[in-house]
């Protein structure tokens, strides 16, 4: 039914932007509202595993990534305390068990893809405008925008998708709709120079350090030039937002314990930024009539198998075959959540249990690196094979 009528998209992050596109491709007239007046995407690196890569080469999106992301060498798995490797898978597996590579890149740099994209494909969006409100009429909806200089805009529409993040003013309007809660962790970033980074660690390998109560993950990003630091620990801080200032001695405090590399890694930063883990119930409602949340917006995860935007990238390919099929609109909106819910709740879950396993200490610890040692990398990847398995509408199905 991609028929040039009006879809509203609240939200221009990574996941409104892809659904933009993907929507835009199916023939729909796409608004895509951002308050924000001028793109700036939150956090500094993101993990392309397959199943968000083929979506975004789906949309013409290949040559752009390929050469602005990177390609680590391996993905290792090291003791934190110890210093230790436990194993190190090759992505040359990735390119041979699903067809497609795995990479790191910068947000920004994703993000300014997908906007220059959205641009070529004459796609509408409009900075500094925040979705204030809707009301039905017959066939659609009047949906009311708010610039962020003053003044109002009213859009002619048939649906609205919020893909305005965990913290969605829309979501509200969904009745039954989950609330985000605090998981007692917080997240620390910061991003140095590979310079600097290549005193402790390999420039050309994502590093995953596993330990008590904690886990560091670091990546090249900005074509080698940087390197992503993020410093999972346990703590009971709910703050909203994404870049609360944190304090580097007591991050430092906090892997005490650690090795001397790992030590030196995290006391490299000239600033870190800290923000608490936060999620949504993925069971819960997603599509009330003639509005649909994707991404975070509804299914907001831990990010412990970096599964978070790849799962609002596979949102965005959903939602847009669904729509493309349907005769009718709000039941296709049912349709698409029927067809999400279920992988959602399942990699949500995932990803708590992984989150779990990484923070493990004493004999737990030891009986997670024996596992891992004897399983070898092969057998670790072939465990995610239905997360990195999975294609869009069309091609044959990962179990």
């Amino acid at each position: 039914m991609g028929d040039g009528r009006a879809i509203v998209i609240a939200g221009a992050g990574i996941a409104g932007l892809t659904a933009a596109l993907a929507l835009n491709a199916k023939g729909f007239n796409i608004v895509a509202c951002e308050r924000a007046e001028k793109l700036s995407e939150i956090g500094a690196g993101i993990q392309l595993a397959p199943n968000a890569g083929r979506v975004l080469a789906s949309l013409g999106l290949e040559r752009a990534i390929a050469a602005a992301a990177i390609e680590p060498k391996t993905v290792d798995l090291i003791d934190g305390p110890a210093g230790r490797l436990i194993a190190a898978i090759p992505t040359a597996d990735f390119r041979a068990r699903y067809d497609f590579p795995y990479r790191v890149i910068h947000r920004a740099d994703l993000q300014s893809i997908l906007a220059k994209a959205a641009g070529r494909a004459g796609i509408r969006l409009d900075l500094g405008a925040t979705v204030e409100g809707f009301m039905a009429q017959p066939g659609g909806l009047l949906v009311r925008t708010r610039k962020a200089g003053g003044g109002t805009d009213v859009i002619s529409a048939v649906l609205v998708i919020a893909a305005d993040g965990v913290w969605s003013s829309l979501r509200a309007e969904i009745d039954g709709s989950a609330r985000p809660h605090a998981t007692g962790r917080t997240a620390w970033r910061a991003i140095i120079s590979a310079d600097v980074a290549r005193d402790f660690v390999a420039i050309g390998r994502v590093g995953l350090w596993l330990g008590p109560d904690a886990h560091l993950v670091h990546y090249p990003v900005a074509q080698g030039a940087a390197v992503n630091l993020v410093a999972i620990v346990s703590e009971a801080w709910d703050r909203p937002g994404w870049s609360a200032p944190g304090e580097a001695a007591e991050l430092v405090r906090r892997f005490a314990g650690w090795s001397a590399r790992a030590r030196g890694l995290l006391a490299a930063p000239v600033a870190w930024q800290k923000y608490a883990l936060t999620a949504l119930d993925p069971t819960g409602p997603w599509v009330a009539d003639r509005l649909a949340l994707i991404g975070d917006a509804a299914h907001a995860m831990t990010p412990f198998l970096a599964q978070g935007a790849a799962a609002a990238i596979e949102d965005a390919a959903v939602l847009a075959e669904t729509l493309y099929a349907a005769a009718d609109l709000p039941r296709a909106l049912a349709t698409y959540a029927e067809i999400r819910r279920p992988r959602v709740a399942r990699l949500a879950a995932a990803t708590d249990r992984a989150g779990d396993r990484y923070h493990f200490g004493g004999l737990r610890a030891l009986a997670r690196n024996a596992a891992l040692r004897l399983a070898g990398p092969r057998l670790v990847l072939a465990q995610h094979d239905w997360i990195y398995g999975w294609r869009p509408a069309g091609e044959r199905q990962a179990a």
